[in-house]
């Protein structure tokens, strides 16, 4: 071995390359220059390589420029004795390095090939960009979407202080309503004059706690605290019911169109406070419309996506039933829009309008399960979108009920428990006048402990649901323990979850929302009494 490299090293018989140029000048000059180029090129190569890899130490595939650098540096020092052998015959040394350049190669090329899957997969700066845009796209979406958490959230919390207040502004309002009542009455006995004076103060007085009252369910409402009573609904009925009254109340310079769709999904709504949210949508679209135009109510079958979900906070994918509440009027720039759902936000004029009418949409919509959007722009008119859940249920065939005539008397035995001492004197001075036998009771203890000092036979059980210790349904589940037959109405100005889940009644409940006036409460016992 060692043999074969002397004779491959040994150049005393060999020729330098430059006689087989003849030693012309422009020919041996022109080799020198070339490679000398191509040399400096290879020599460079490798030292941005080197200096590329320590920079980035977070680039993948790093070893393959470590690699390619050597293999270069191999090409250079090939070119360089290239150089040399135009005057130095040292062939052998010549033949050694393109040998190991060779090797080089080889094992770059073995590196090289096995990776080009992963370097293909490697996004092109196209990809990259497109990457980015969605990625600002996706980010203007999630902030969009943390926005809404956030108003969700203010929502949430506007509404646990309106039903705390609202408990205790309804008793207020009974207190009212019901002496102004009493006093009323009394007054028949009085003189011609004076009767006159004080029964129109009495009746303004009455129509300031009414508007109250009127004030209070529409705070519940947007607080999703309004108890409701949801039954199997065609929306296409109920609108053609109340097409006349629309009708009535846009007058005759505003034209009507409802567009009803063919086979629409049944829905599961409390009738009385969809009617509520619709008229109040037909009333801002006839104050936007300022007298002249035209309102388009169209109903249809509709399907929310994961696309529109993952947008809308608290909207699920499912089918639905849509209603869109189309005016001419002069729309709303994008400020209003995104605060149109405050409560007691307005655009009216102080005196003219409450703040709440879409406040009590937005609240009756989402405590239906249901999603409320709105589209305007200036000039160009607004349309609301309600989708409710569609209700898979079969209707049933509602029973026949005798329909409780107002005022109505009656002579049966009624407890009546609430811990509000001037609401509970007013409900049994009233029942005592209609005929009933009144028993009162401050609380639960106290109730039970009356029934059982004194065996009375009490056919319905009148009681407040919020009560300090023992709530009235906690109080009625008791006593009809031992008395199974036992009747109940409950009342409430707020109910919490006592007889109330995910906002609605639970089966079978009867309820009496305060404010309360003798006619809601005669009709009402009489009602529950008279039911089967």
């Amino acid at each position: 071995m060692l043999g074969w490299f002397q004779r491959l090293l040994d150049s005393s018989a060999l020729s330098p390359h430059g006689i087989c140029l003849l030693w012309e000048p422009e020919l041996i000059w022109l080799h020198v220059a070339s490679d000398a180029v191509i040399a400096a090129a290879y020599f460079s190569i490798p030292v941005v390589l080197t200096l590329f890899v320590s920079k980035r130490r977070d680039v993948d595939f790093g070893f393959l420029f470590w690699a390619f650098a050597l293999f270069i540096m191999a090409c250079g020092v090939t070119h360089v004795l290239s150089i040399v052998t135009l005057w130095v015959p040292i062939y052998g040394i010549e033949g050694l390095v393109k040998a190991m350049t060779a090797v080089a190669s080889i094992l770059t090329a073995g590196i090289l090939w096995p990776l080009l899957p992963k370097i293909l997969a490697i996004p092109s700066p196209a990809q990259l960009r497109a990457a980015e845009a969605a990625l600002v796209v996706e980010s203007r979406q999630r902030r969009e979407a943390e926005d809404m958490l956030r108003h969700a959230q203010k929502m949430e919390a506007v509404g646990q202080l309106t039903g705390g207040v609202a408990h205790d502004f309804n008793n207020l309002l009974t207190i009212i309503s019901g002496n102004l009542e009493i006093a009323e009455r009394s007054l028949r006995a009085q003189g011609e004059a004076a009767r006159d004076r004080l029964s129109r103060a009495i009746s303004h007085a009455a129509n300031g706690a009414q508007r109250a009252a009127t004030l209070t369910q529409r705070l519940l409402a947007f607080a999703r605290r309004q108890p409701l009573d949801p039954r199997l609904t065609n929306v296409n009925k109920l609108l053609a019911g109340m097409s006349d009254f629309f009708r009535r109340t846009l007058g005759e310079t505003i034209s009507v169109e409802i567009v009803e769709a063919a086979g629409l999904w049944q829905v599961e709504v409390d009738p009385s406070q969809m009617e509520a949210a619709i008229l109040n949508l037909v009333v801002n679209a006839k104050d936007a419309m300022q007298g002249q135009g035209k309102l388009t109510i169209e109903t249809s079958n509709s399907f929310i996506d994961e696309g529109y979900a993952r947008q809308h906070a608290d909207v699920h994918v499912g089918q639905y039933v849509l209603i869109a509440i189309t005016d001419t009027g002069v729309g709303m720039a994008r400020e209003v829009v995104e605060k149109a759902f405050d409560p007691f936000f307005t655009t009216k004029e102080p005196g003219q309008g409450t703040g709440l009418g879409l406040s009590q949409v937005y609240g009756f919509v989402k405590q239906s399960g249901g999603h409320v959007n709105i589209y305007s722009e200036v000039g160009e008119g607004t349309t609301v979108k309600i989708y409710l859940p569609r209700a898979h249920a079969a209707a049933a065939d509602a029973p026949e009920s005798r329909a409780a005539v107002v005022g109505s008397r009656g002579s049966e035995t009624v407890l009546v428990v609430e811990d509000e001492p001037e609401v509970r004197s007013y409900i049994a001075e009233t029942l005592a006048e209609l005929g009933y036998v009144v028993h009162e009771a401050a609380d639960g203890p106290a109730a039970l402990a009356l029934l059982a000092r004194e065996p009375l036979d009490v056919d319905l059980l009148l009681t407040d649901i919020v009560m300090p210790g023992m709530n009235g349904r906690q109080l009625a589940d008791d006593l009809r323990v031992t008395r199974p037959t036992l009747k109940v109405l409950f009342m409430t100005g707020y109910s919490r979850n006592a007889i109330v889940h995910q906002g609605r009644l639970d089966p079978g409940v009867a309820l009496l929302q305060k404010p309360i006036n003798r006619t809601m409460l005669s009709t009402k016992i009489r009602e529950v009494l008279d039911a089967p």
